[in-house]
């Protein structure tokens, strides 16, 4: 999407005067070096012909499939190296092929301190110093001393063990340990309330918890006594082990403290290593749907799923670096690690409140994360993604006319010789050079998942920070595994092919009308086949089971709930959900996650959540404002106030809902998909508030739950 030109010709004429000279100049140097060293580009073509080139094929002939990654029509892949058949071995593999490369890197805390807002609220703000490595080699013995000591404390294979953690580097250290003496790893979102923690430390029934000690007092020791079996809590802090105010017979321990305990050779035990089958991680989901439920993944799913997500990231090795930042009791962030860990990558840890210099956390004049790791590979969900787009457009509105124009003119210039299939260094160097610094200046690959991104921001991204996005499908369920588009497709909407681990059929949805015989695209319920889908949910009978069968030919598969259609060249896009359908009183139907990926467009939106009765004949929607977007709005009608005023003022709500209808006439939505009426939200949904999950889901129950008198005055007409 072009951004909107009001440009002087003589300017206009100036700057492509002054690229063609550059291109001329510049061509024969370029075509040489990717004739030497990335011959591969050069067939590549334009983004139409890219578009074109066959990804996946439907290996009986049949629309409904099954389709395949064309590399992988013949067999699916499901390892990376075969002597590695369990995630012990993947690491002990990296560690001899790279024993003294980075593997695992934490920010030193130089100081912190707390600084005083205008508005009178404190924030801990730090000043964060390089990064501090452990090599594979000492990442490998870390692990192995924490599964020794653990296993001294009475931890046994095949008995679940929980970690309820930060994204840190003991995290996966811990992980590790667990995969190494086949602890079976209950992993629990840091954000989760007390009842879901007990819920899941219950039906696990796990005797050892690993916490961090910040978690253990905020949110683990009220729930303690709820959770009979627990014997042991290793912190990953350094922390006195005679903490006071915990339950009598549960021992507190520091991580350090369990690791000399397992290298003393009096500890020293033969470990009987985990079988393929076995079980790795119990994945306890982010509960948008209702309470959590536990995935159990085996040692040949993870792995399986791992080696499609490689196969889509060119050149991976050991020179890359990835900032590990999301949560990693998500699978999203857990397989992109293992990638990593795979192919001897370091990963450098952060979070969202350290992870750029302008984070919340970040000492004004510091370095965040990003600045000093300078990663080369990134995960993000669209949420971050579209903040990141926002943030940037109202520094370009900020500019002045002729920076604006510049802006303005080498992004459309870039979007159009991206079309072509040609790069722009001049433009990449003059213009985005200071936007690609935010993230470190040297992604050369995003990874997008969770949620279905934008065809604006994927675009932003591709524009300004020089780089493809890879945008993935994957559930809990398939390892995070099903679907990436490959890097050079640089098209939107989609999600590229299946990975060569898995394979996709579409089934019938009769009643949302969706077909395998639709034209001009085969339309349906996605459903995953392959090694990378898992074995279950853990102690759950109910019909949920049923989403998981298995073929006469001995294949697990799992039925997604999601809606897609396979276009010529084998890529799916994702269209719709089935539990985001709404049919009205009138008997429309309406995707609600439709509706929302719309009009999250709007400059006006943060964020938004549609919401619409059987019984009524419109949509409704609760919107969370841009603030300073709708600060300025109200200043353009003279309306006074503060953000929570204006959110509560019926003009202000009213001039936001026609800048929504506006952009969902102008985006082509039905007339009945348009929501008629709308409440503001000043407060932004947050993991932390359980209104969305750690990957900024929205969880539709505890939304409708929270706005419940908002609903009966919009559709009671009070």
């Amino acid at each position: 999407m072009k951004l909107k030109e009001d440009l002087n010709p003589i300017l206009l004429l100036l700057f492509h005067l002054v690229v063609q000279i550059y291109a001329f100049i510049t061509f024969l140097p370029s075509y040489l070096h990717s004739c030497l060293f990335e011959p591969d580009m050069l067939s590549f073509g334009s983004e139409e012909e890219r578009a074109q080139r066959m990804k996946a094929v439907s290996i009986l002939g049949c629309p409904e499939g099954p389709y395949r990654a064309v590399s992988a029509s013949k067999r699916l892949v499901a390892s990376l190296h075969p002597a590695v058949d369990t995630l012990d071995k993947m690491l002990e593999f990296a560690a001899l092929q790279f024993p003294h490369r980075d593997c695992l890197g934490t920010r030193e805390v130089i100081s912190e301190e707390d600084e005083q807002q205008s508005n009178g609220k404190v924030f801990k703000k730090v000043v964060l110093g390089e990064y501090l490595w452990l090599s594979y080699e000492e990442t490998l013995s870390a692990a192995s001393q924490l599964g020794s000591g653990l296993a001294s404390l009475g931890q046994r294979p095949k008995s679940n063990i929980a970690i309820f953690c930060e994204t840190r580097a003991e995290w996966m250290i811990a992980a590790q340990a667990c995969f190494m003496y086949n602890f079976p790893l209950v992993t629990l979102y840091a954000t989760l309330g007390g009842p879901a923690i007990a819920h899941g430390l219950n039906e696990a029934q796990v005797t050892h918890i690993i916490t961090s000690k910040e978690l253990l007092e905020s949110r683990l020791k009220a729930i303690l006594r709820e959770v009979p079996r627990l014997q042991h809590v290793i912190v990953v802090d350094n922390i006195s082990t005679t903490l006071p105010g915990y339950p009598r017979g549960i021992s507190v321990h520091s991580m350090t403290a369990v690791q000399e305990l397992g290298a003393q050779p009096k500890n020293a035990r033969e470990r009987k290593q985990p079988l393929p089958s076995d079980i790795a991680v119990i994945m306890y989901t982010s509960g948008s749907t209702g309470i959590p439920k536990g995935v159990m993944i085996s040692h040949s799913n993870l792995l399986a799923g791992i080696t499609g997500i490689a196969e889509r990231i060119p050149n991976l090795c050991e020179e890359d670096s990835y900032i590990g930042y999301l949560p990693l009791a998500h699978v999203l962030e857990l397989s992109a690690e293992l990638v990593c860990i795979s192919h001897g990558c370091r990963i450098g840890y952060s979070s969202p409140q350290t992870l750029a210099d302008q984070s919340t956390k970040i000492k004004k004049g510091s370095k965040g994360d990003t600045s000093v790791l300078q990663p080369t590979l990134m995960a993000a969900v669209p949420e971050i993604m579209d903040r990141i787009y926002k943030n940037v457009m109202m520094k370009v509105e900020d500019m002045n006319c002729i920076q604006r124009t510049l802006f303005i003119l080498a992004y459309n210039y870039k979007l159009e010789q991206l079309a072509k299939g040609y790069t722009t260094p001049l433009c990449d160097k003059l213009v985005f050079k200071k936007v690609r610094s935010l993230l470190g200046g040297q992604t050369r690959v995003l990874l997008s998942g969770g949620a279905p991104l934008s065809a604006a921001t994927q675009r932003f991204m591709n524009v300004c920070f020089c780089c493809p996005v890879g945008q993935g499908y994957g559930l809990t369920e398939t390892c995070g595994a099903g679907c990436i588009s490959e890097m050079w497709d640089y098209s939107t909407g989609r999600v590229g092919g299946p990975l060569v681990c898995c394979e996709i059929k579409l089934k019938d949805w009769v009643e949302g009308g969706y077909r395998s015989t639709d034209k001009p695209h085969p339309r349906g319920e996605i459903l995953i086949g392959g090694a990378n889908v898992t074995m279950g949910y853990y102690k759950n009978k109910s019909k949920k089971q049923e989403d998981f069968f298995v073929d006469e030919k001995g294949q697990r598969w799992f039925c997604t709930g999601d809606i897609g259609e396979v276009h010529k060249d084998g890529c799916l896009k994702i269209i719709d959900r089935k539990k985001d359908l709404v049919k009205l009183q009138a008997g429309e139907y309406v995707s609600l996650g439709k509706v929302e990926a719309v009009l999250k467009n709007c400059p006006l939106v943060d964020n938004i959540c549609a919401y619409a009765n059987s019984d009524e004949t419109y949509v409704i929607g609760f919107v969370v404002p841009n603030q300073k977007q709708l600060l300025a709005l109200a200043d353009q009608f003279h309306i006074q106030g503060s953000l929570e005023e204006l959110c509560n003022n019926k003009a202000v709500e009213e001039l936001v809902l026609k800048a929504i209808t506006e952009a969902a006439v102008a985006a082509e939505l039905e007339r009945f998909e348009v929501p008629r009426k709308i409440r503001l939200s000043p407060d932004p949904w947050t993991p932390e508030t359980g209104l969305v999950t750690d990957a900024f889901k929205l969880k539709r129950k505890e939304l409708k739950t929270y706005y419940l008198n908002e609903i009966e005055r919009m559709y009671g007409g009070k």
